[in-house]
Protein backbone atom coordinates (compact mmCIF):
# COMPACT_ATOMS: atom_id res chain seq x y z
CA UNK A 1 0.00 0.00 0.00
CA UNK A 2 1.46 3.34 -1.02
CA UNK A 3 0.75 6.68 0.53
CA UNK A 4 -0.87 9.40 -1.50
CA UNK A 5 1.99 11.72 -0.59
CA UNK A 6 4.42 9.52 -2.54
CA UNK A 7 1.99 8.86 -5.39
CA UNK A 8 3.47 9.07 -8.87
CA UNK A 9 2.02 9.42 -12.33
CA UNK A 10 1.58 5.94 -13.73
CA UNK A 11 0.38 4.37 -10.46
CA UNK A 12 -2.24 1.71 -11.24
CA UNK A 13 -5.51 1.35 -9.38
CA UNK A 14 -6.41 -2.27 -8.62
CA UNK A 15 -8.68 -3.63 -11.33
CA UNK A 16 -11.99 -5.39 -10.78
CA UNK A 17 -13.77 -7.99 -12.88
CA UNK A 18 -17.51 -7.98 -13.48
CA UNK A 19 -19.70 -10.69 -15.00
CA UNK A 20 -23.27 -9.57 -14.36
CA UNK A 21 -26.07 -12.06 -14.90
CA UNK A 22 -29.68 -11.55 -15.98
CA UNK A 23 -30.96 -11.07 -12.44
CA UNK A 24 -28.31 -8.48 -11.53
CA UNK A 25 -28.99 -6.53 -14.72
CA UNK A 26 -32.75 -6.71 -14.18
CA UNK A 27 -32.59 -5.51 -10.57
CA UNK A 28 -30.12 -2.73 -11.39
CA UNK A 29 -32.39 -1.39 -14.12
CA UNK A 30 -35.47 -1.79 -11.91
CA UNK A 31 -33.80 0.34 -9.23
CA UNK A 32 -33.20 3.04 -11.86
CA UNK A 33 -36.71 2.70 -13.29
CA UNK A 34 -35.03 1.95 -16.62
CA UNK A 35 -37.54 -0.13 -18.56
CA UNK A 36 -35.70 -0.24 -21.89
CA UNK A 37 -36.31 -3.71 -23.28
CA UNK A 38 -32.70 -4.18 -24.48
CA UNK A 39 -31.82 -4.89 -20.83
CA UNK A 40 -34.33 -7.71 -20.16
CA UNK A 41 -36.06 -8.89 -23.37
CA UNK A 42 -33.59 -11.03 -25.35
CA UNK A 43 -35.73 -11.49 -28.49
CA UNK A 44 -36.37 -7.74 -28.63
CA UNK A 45 -32.71 -6.86 -28.01
CA UNK A 46 -31.44 -9.24 -30.71
CA UNK A 47 -34.19 -9.24 -33.36
CA UNK A 48 -35.59 -5.73 -33.10
CA UNK A 49 -32.53 -3.75 -32.01
CA UNK A 50 -29.83 -5.96 -33.56
CA UNK A 51 -27.71 -6.44 -30.46
CA UNK A 52 -25.71 -9.61 -29.73
CA UNK A 53 -27.55 -10.16 -26.43
CA UNK A 54 -28.97 -8.35 -23.43
CA UNK A 55 -27.19 -5.01 -23.13
CA UNK A 56 -25.51 -4.08 -19.84
CA UNK A 57 -26.80 -0.70 -18.69
CA UNK A 58 -24.43 2.22 -19.16
CA UNK A 59 -24.91 3.59 -15.64
CA UNK A 60 -23.95 0.17 -14.23
CA UNK A 61 -20.64 0.44 -16.07
CA UNK A 62 -20.16 3.96 -14.69
CA UNK A 63 -20.81 2.63 -11.19
CA UNK A 64 -18.03 0.09 -11.69
CA UNK A 65 -15.64 2.95 -12.40
CA UNK A 66 -16.75 4.68 -9.22
CA UNK A 67 -16.15 1.45 -7.29
CA UNK A 68 -12.59 1.17 -8.63
CA UNK A 69 -11.78 4.66 -7.37
CA UNK A 70 -13.63 4.18 -4.08
CA UNK A 71 -11.88 0.86 -3.36
CA UNK A 72 -8.51 2.47 -4.06
CA UNK A 73 -9.32 5.45 -1.82
CA UNK A 74 -10.45 3.24 1.07
CA UNK A 75 -7.11 1.39 0.96
CA UNK A 76 -5.03 4.53 1.32
CA UNK A 77 -3.66 5.42 4.76
CA UNK A 78 -4.97 8.96 4.18
CA UNK A 79 -8.50 7.75 3.32
CA UNK A 80 -10.14 10.32 5.62
CA UNK A 81 -8.53 13.14 3.61
CA UNK A 82 -9.47 11.84 0.14
CA UNK A 83 -12.66 12.43 -1.82
CA UNK A 84 -13.81 11.58 -5.33
CA UNK A 85 -14.69 15.04 -6.66
CA UNK A 86 -15.30 14.44 -10.38
CA UNK A 87 -16.22 11.49 -12.58
CA UNK A 88 -16.85 11.53 -16.30
CA UNK A 89 -17.27 8.59 -18.65
CA UNK A 90 -18.62 7.73 -22.08
CA UNK A 91 -20.02 4.35 -23.09
CA UNK A 92 -18.61 3.65 -26.57
CA UNK A 93 -19.12 -0.09 -27.23
CA UNK A 94 -22.04 -2.19 -25.99
CA UNK A 95 -21.40 -4.94 -23.46
CA UNK A 96 -23.59 -8.01 -23.02
CA UNK A 97 -24.64 -10.56 -20.42
CA UNK A 98 -22.09 -13.39 -20.41
CA UNK A 99 -19.08 -11.14 -20.97
CA UNK A 100 -16.51 -10.59 -18.26
CA UNK A 101 -15.56 -6.94 -18.12
CA UNK A 102 -12.58 -5.41 -16.34
CA UNK A 103 -12.55 -1.96 -14.77
CA UNK A 104 -9.42 -0.15 -13.68
CA UNK A 105 -7.46 3.06 -13.83
CA UNK A 106 -4.12 4.82 -13.82
CA UNK A 107 -2.97 8.04 -12.19
CA UNK A 108 -2.18 10.53 -14.96
CA UNK A 109 -1.42 13.73 -13.06
CA UNK A 110 -0.88 14.93 -9.51
CA UNK A 111 -1.13 18.67 -8.93
CA UNK A 112 -0.03 19.89 -5.54
CA UNK A 113 -1.15 23.01 -3.71
CA UNK A 114 -1.02 24.36 -0.16
CA UNK A 115 -4.50 23.28 0.95
CA UNK A 116 -5.53 20.39 -1.34
CA UNK A 117 -3.91 18.31 -4.06
CA UNK A 118 -5.68 16.92 -7.12
CA UNK A 119 -5.13 13.40 -8.36
CA UNK A 120 -6.23 12.90 -11.98
CA UNK A 121 -7.09 9.35 -12.98
CA UNK A 122 -7.84 7.82 -16.37
CA UNK A 123 -10.41 5.07 -15.94
CA UNK A 124 -11.56 2.29 -18.23
CA UNK A 125 -13.83 -0.67 -18.62
CA UNK A 126 -12.52 -3.27 -21.08
CA UNK A 127 -14.26 -6.22 -22.67
CA UNK A 128 -12.79 -9.70 -23.11
CA UNK A 129 -11.15 -8.60 -26.39
CA UNK A 130 -9.19 -5.97 -24.38
CA UNK A 131 -11.12 -3.15 -26.09
CA UNK A 132 -11.87 -0.12 -23.95
CA UNK A 133 -15.65 0.00 -24.13
CA UNK A 134 -15.96 2.88 -21.68
CA UNK A 135 -13.19 5.41 -21.11
CA UNK A 136 -13.47 7.77 -18.17
CA UNK A 137 -11.71 10.32 -16.01
CA UNK A 138 -11.82 11.06 -12.31
CA UNK A 139 -10.42 13.75 -10.06
CA UNK A 140 -9.69 12.96 -6.42
CA UNK A 141 -9.11 15.76 -3.94
CA UNK A 142 -6.57 15.20 -1.23
CA UNK A 143 -7.19 17.71 1.52
CA UNK A 144 -4.40 18.45 3.95
CA UNK A 145 -7.00 18.16 6.70
CA UNK A 146 -9.96 15.83 7.22
CA UNK A 147 -12.59 15.78 4.46
CA UNK A 148 -16.22 15.80 5.58
CA UNK A 149 -17.91 12.88 3.81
Amino acid sequence: MSTVESLDVGALLPSRQHTPDNAELFFYNAALWNAHRIHYDLPYATKEEGYDGLVIAGPMIGDWMTQVVDDWLQNQPEADTLMLAELDYSNRIAAFIGETLTSGGIVTEVTRSADADKIHIDLFVKNERDEIITPGKAVVLWSHGTVAK
